[in-house]
């Protein structure tokens, strides 16, 4: 059965309208299968009239002030507080998102656009020093300058918030933002887009645009745009970085999260928390832990709890409170992770739990355990974005910290240590955009600077960190 769609719109929002499409595209619950919506796609006339409507828009809102531009992302925050519930409904719903971590993306996006309208209050340029040599009797100021219009490419995984990361830096700094958002999760962000369109907000500086990714791969190349923002697998990212041209490209590739466990802890706490990072939405989260590495002394007792905690999450319906582990997004992403565990299972590898598809009729994978593995296996070396987890003994701190690093990626990483000196080893010779100590790599709040090393991404989300990044210094000096 349709669902009511009264609180989103099924067409492209372009210049605070909705335009209608040549093709169609249905969305689905998920779990259930049922139909949500047929939106229409934008063509490629459409696209060229939302990139037109963009650069008009940059031609004004460029020299707009901090109060307008805070004012346009509070008119957002006061629409998906009123929808709240709505929201949470939907992304449970449209990404298959546990109902408890929907409300944790609704509540987040919230903070997320609360910490962006301070900053974009408080953003500014600095007073450069300069008295001295030929420069004595002279003031110097820098003024920060967008690059230009946004083209936005959000995942489906957090439809609101990783949308809202991009939309948020972009408003702030002055730049129209197009947001192409992924084809599995079209709703939450065309929700928003019903919430520009009554909050009057001028035509172009916001656009949601469900396309293909042919069209939006034309975008990519298109020199109107200043940024591209992308988040998604880092091969699909790295080629989009390759025929940007000139524009500024942000990435936010992914990773094979690692973890640590050193002697000594309390091991019951570090499985109790890791069994959550790991199995949480079914692993589809960027810094879900996909490898745990173990002080050969407590390995045992340690990937005891991790079983027993492990055995404890629960899998099914998403729209259960109680539920962890709910369906993958396609059934072929559920069909390649039960074949790469295959692989691995015929290269040496031991599954200690799970191994298998639970209910193929509703994407639920069972919340997986290896052990034997290595990188020669894709399970290890490649993002699983599944409910799966590599356990396995390291025989020094230093190996482990090595074990960690020998990926092409680098976002987060988490050690569970006692010892001080053992934790700024770690923070020293880590490769990763972040380092957490005693708790998961999943750990993220949004105003904090999040991003990769090596093929995880490049630059930096957070407002008050992203809000210099899509920005470019401009020297203003005065002969007093």
């Amino acid at each position: 059965m349709k669902t009511n769609h009264k609180f989103w719109l099924d067409k492209p929002f372009i210049a605070n309208q909705t335009v209608s499409g040549k093709e169609k595209s249905a969305v689905h619950d998920k779990y259930s299968g049922d139909l949500l919506d047929e939106i229409e796609l934008a063509g490629a006339e459409e696209w060229e009239q939302a990139v037109i409507a963009a650069q008009n828009a940059f031609d004004k809102f460029k020299h707009s002030s901090s109060e307008f531009r805070a004012g346009i992302l509070d008119a957002i925050r006061q629409g998906i507080s009123k929808h709240k519930n709505s929201f949470t409904e939907l992304i449970t719903r449209e990404a298959g998102k546990p109902l408890e971590y929907a409300k944790s993306e609704v509540r987040r996006a919230l903070d997320n656009l609360t910490t962006g309208i301070r900053e974009t209050l408080n953003f500014r340029g600095e007073t450069v020093p300069m008295d001295y040599l030929n420069g004595k009797g002279k003031t110097a100021y820098t003024l920060r300058i967008p690059y230009g219009p946004v083209l936005g490419i959000s995942p489906f995984n957090f439809p609101l918030n990783l949308a809202l990361h991009k939309i948020i830096p972009a408003i702030g700094s002055g730049s129209p933002v197009l947001i192409k958002p992924a084809p599995q999760t079209p709703l939450s962000m065309l929700a928003v887009a019903k919430i520009v369109k009554e909050a009057g907000i001028p035509a172009g500086i916001i656009q949601i645009v469900p396309t293909t990714d042919e069209i939006a791969e034309s975008g990519v190349k298109d020199p109107r745009f200043g940024i591209l923002s992308f988040t998604g697998s880092d091969r699909v990212g790295w080629y989009l970085k390759s025929i940007s041209r000139q524009k500024k490209v942000f990435l936010e590739a992914g990773g094979n999260a690692a973890a640590v466990i050193d002697r000594g802890i309390n091991l019951n706490r570090a499985a109790k928390k890791l069994a959550y990072g790991s199995f949480l939405y079914a692993g589809q989260i960027c810094i879900s832990t996909q490898r745990i590495f173990v002080l050969r002394p407590v390995f045992e007792s340690f990937t005891e709890w991790f079983l027993k905690e492990t055995r404890r999450i629960v899998s099914g319906n998403p729209m259960r409170e109680e539920v962890t582990n709910g369906p993958m997004i396609s059934p072929e992403a559920l069909n390649k992770i039960d074949r790469w565990i295959q692989e691995a299972r015929e290269q040496g590898a031991e599954v200690l739990t799970g191994g298998k598809i639970l209910d193929f009729e509703h994407k639920i994978y069972a919340p997986t355990v290896l052990t034997r593995t290595d990188k020669t296996m894709k399970i290890m070396s490649e993002e699983a974005f599944a409910p799966v987890v590599n356990i396995n003994p390291v025989d020094s701190w230093e190996e482990a910290v090595a074990a960690v690093n020998d990926s092409r990626y680098g976002l987060q990483a988490a050690y569970f240590t006692d010892s001080l000196s053992n934790a700024l080893y770690a923070v020293k010779h880590t490769d990763a955009g972040g380092v957490i100590i005693n708790d998961i790599p999943g750990f993220r709040i949004d105003g904090m600077p999040y991003g990769g090393m090596k093929k995880s991404g490049l630059g930096r989300e957070g407002a008050r960190y992203a809000l210099r990044e899509y920005t470019q210094e401009k020297l203003v000096v005065i002969n007093d």
